[in-house]
């Protein structure tokens, strides 16, 4: 038998100043029917009686635990890698606060959704970086989603090909016989604007190793300007430049590799679908163990002790007060 409290110090100090005034009690009353003449039975019974389901009432507060089962206990997860565009281009406002910030914001409800899954997070605009490796600590996770800007890779247009490219390898390398699964995603966040020349190639290889690719669009067809430190990006000509949502690259890049595209603007906010996508992808079981379980049979002593109470209720014992 197992047991799932314990008595403290206290408790046990109380429960022995209980039983000496319940012994001092006890003695008054049998010296009392002995000068009486009376017998002493009926107050030896109720003795017991009160004795047995005080000590059945403890018994339970203690919680007893026994009929040992054995279970089965599987972990189920999913490795997923996010790559998020940190090109100058979102930092565009048609999206409020900016394109970037409202990334950040919802990628943390990303992580909260899916704290039991291994999550990594990768930067990139011409080229890819790694911020934060597969990882169970959704704190510092966070931490590192919290610090992402424009100015932490070099801005020579985007490249979506680099960050797929390094999520692929990251997911394929880490498939070893101790963390294998076949729900490995990556989440593809941009604006949609890829100058890269390989992506395709790339999209084919996620395929074929199984990932899933899912894409999230960020900004608007009417786009907005791109704020820099002294006013707006302009292009060669002197033009201020006015960053679009190219949705297009960012759809047939999801309908090529069997995935899904989703979108964030000023309307419309995809993130709660994007997230039932991915419940909806089956986490692969990475280790099973059976353990021992008890479970707590306090109400049998309980019970029994309210059956021992309702007895000494009924079972009196007349004596005449001196």
């Amino acid at each position: 038998m197992k047991w799932v409290n314990s008595l403290s110090t206290f408790e046990i100090v109380l429960a022995a100043i209980f039983v000496l005034f319940y012994l001092s009690f006890l003695w008054r009353v049998i010296s009392t029917t002995r000068r009486l003449g009376l017998p002493a039975r009926r107050v030896i019974i109720k003795t017991i009686l009160r004795t047995a389901y005080f000590g059945l009432i403890i018994i339970s507060l203690l919680g007893p635990s026994f009929g040992d089962t054995s279970r089965e206990i599987k972990t189920v997860g999913k490795d997923i890698f996010i790559c998020v565009d940190l090109s100058q281009s979102m930092n565009a406002n048609d999206v409020q606060p900016s394109r970037l910030e409202k990334v950040k914001f919802e990628l943390k409800n990303i992580v909260e959704a899916f704290n039991s899954d291994r999550i990594g997070l990768i930067m990139f605009s011409s080229e890819a970086y790694m911020q934060c490796p597969l990882t169970y600590d959704n704190n510092a996770l966070n931490l590192f989603i919290q610090t992402l800007n424009t100015g932490m890779v070099p801005n020579f247009g985007t490249d979506f090909g680099p960050p797929l490219e390094m999520a692929t390898e990251k997911l394929i390398a880490d498939d070893t016989v101790l963390t294998r699964s076949k729900s490995k995603i990556t989440i593809l966040i941009s604006d949609g604007e890829d100058f890269g020349d390989n992506t395709n190639e790339i999209a084919e290889e996620l395929e074929s190793e199984g990932i899933t690719l899912f894409t999230l669009g960020v900004g608007t067809k009417r786009g907005s300007k791109i704020p820099i430190r002294n006013g707006y990006k302009k292009d060669n000509n002197g033009n201020e430049v006015v960053s679009q949502l190219n949705s297009s690259s960012l759809e047939d890049l999801a309908e090529n590799t069997g995935g899904e595209y989703f979108e964030i603007n000023e309307s419309r906010n995809d993130v709660a679908r994007l997230i039932n996508a991915i419940n909806s992808v089956e986490g692969e079981t990475r280790d099973a163990k059976q353990v021992d379980a008890t479970q707590n049979r306090y109400f049998y002593f309980l019970g029994l002790a309210l059956l021992l109470m309702v007895l000494d209720v009924l079972f009196s014992v007349k004596l005449i007060k001196l």
